[in-house]
């Protein structure tokens, strides 16, 4: 009998252990591939961006603005901003999983270069972008960018809730 518990006990570590390994699988993936998008967007590498947006992709900027995926694409065809950086700050992303086939990356984004005018970008704001498992893998789904950060001189006006 007790090897009946001890065989169910180690068929329920196996499978855990293996869930596990696809959390922590999938996990890693989504931040490489998160990781990769900011870097595509960097170089305004339109085709490296188009492999991981999803076909109906969104992102809502924080004054309210909504891009598309064709809109993303053709500002990086256009190069609409010529980028120094587009880079997580090191230690503020976080990949949450939610079931299967859902995830969460979140991050604080310094992006530094210049408009295609001249006019200069020096910004850090806070990101949420939405990953969905497809048929083909992984693909940024929608994204939600803060407004930008006060610089450390400025002093942010409280938030009344």
């Amino acid at each position: 009998m007790w090897l009946k518990h001890i065989a169910s006990a180690t068929a329920v570590l196996a499978v855990t252990s293996a869930a596990l390994a696809g959390v922590e699988e999938d996990r890693s993936t989504i931040a490489r591939l998160d990781t990769e998008y900011q870097a595509a967007v960097e170089r305004n590498d339109a085709a490296g961006m188009a492999a991981i947006l999803h076909d109906d992709m969104v992102v809502v900027l924080g004054d309210g603005t909504v891009l598309t995926r064709h809109d993303l694409l053709e500002a990086a065809r256009r190069k609409t901003i010529v980028y120094e950086k587009q880079v997580e700050e090191p230690g503020t992303q976080t990949v949450r999983l939610y079931g299967p086939d859902t995830a969460v990356v979140t991050a604080l984004l310094w992006v530094k270069g210049k408009y295609q005018n001249g006019t200069p970008l020096d910004i850090r704001l806070w990101f949420t972008d939405t990953y969905v498992r497809t048929q083909q893998g992984w693909r940024y789904a929608f994204g939600q960018a803060s407004l930008p950060i006060p610089a450390k001189s400025e002093k942010p006006q409280p938030v009344e809730l």
